[in-house]
């Protein structure tokens, strides 16, 4: 337990350092990146990461593969976010919108389509919002925050067809914060790009 505790205190310092470093990566930066990557190696901390079964595992196939599109856009959206990269971002959501077209909902328990149906209009109005702001990243980010948390309801519910990673950003709005999903265990941080690529701290895995 004690070991534990120390490896949790010593990633949240490293998270910190990172979070709290505004300019773009350095020789000291990368020396500190290295350092938290080989702690991902080897932590307790990481070992213990907290895990979530998603909620149904009755999704008929083809329900499965129209949702992990879904999901495959976000992930494409978030990493172009992540790389300062608005037009790839937009074209990513207009992906998105293609993607939730294709949902099937009539193949879902009343169940799921209960939680389906509590995010599909916010996903295709901020995949509306982001694919139309070329040239304006930030107001693609704040439609991507809000993104973020419909596409949490829904990995946590049918899963990702993937590992997820929830990540979270304790500086993003003001340090109100933000979360984002990851197909990697690397932060890679979609909200501030490269003025703070490594600021973050993993939350979840969704298996």
């Amino acid at each position: 337990m004690k070991t534990i505790i120390i490896s949790t205190l010593a990633l949240t310092a490293i998270t910190f350092a990172a979070c709290n470093n505004n300019q773009p990566a350095t020789s000291e930066t990368q020396h500190s990146d290295s350092t938290a990557a080989a702690h991902h190696e080897t932590a307790p901390a990481e070992k213990t990461l907290a895990t979530v079964k998603p909620q149904f595992t009755d999704v008929s196939p083809a329900t499965a593969t129209a949702l992990k599109a879904v999901i495959d856009s976000y992930l494409q959206l978030k990493n172009g976010l992540a790389a300062d990269d608005d037009a790839a971002t937009a074209k990513a959501a207009e992906a998105m919108s293609a993607a939730l077209a294709k949902v099937d909902a009539s193949q879902l328990t009343p169940e799921q389509k209960k939680i389906y149906a509590a995010n599909e209009e916010d996903l295709k109005e901020h995949a509306e919002h982001i694919s139309k702001n070329t040239g304006n990243i930030e107001h693609q980010r704040e439609h991507f925050a809000q993104m973020s948390e419909d596409i949490y309801e829904l990995a946590k519910a049918f899963g990702g067809g993937q590992p997820l990673y929830h990540a979270h950003c304790p500086m993003y709005n003001n340090n109100k914060g933000a979360l984002w999903l990851s197909e990697s265990s690397e932060i890679k941080n979609p909200y501030m790009g490269a003025k703070m690529a490594n600021c973050g701290v993993m939350e979840e895995l969704i298996q």
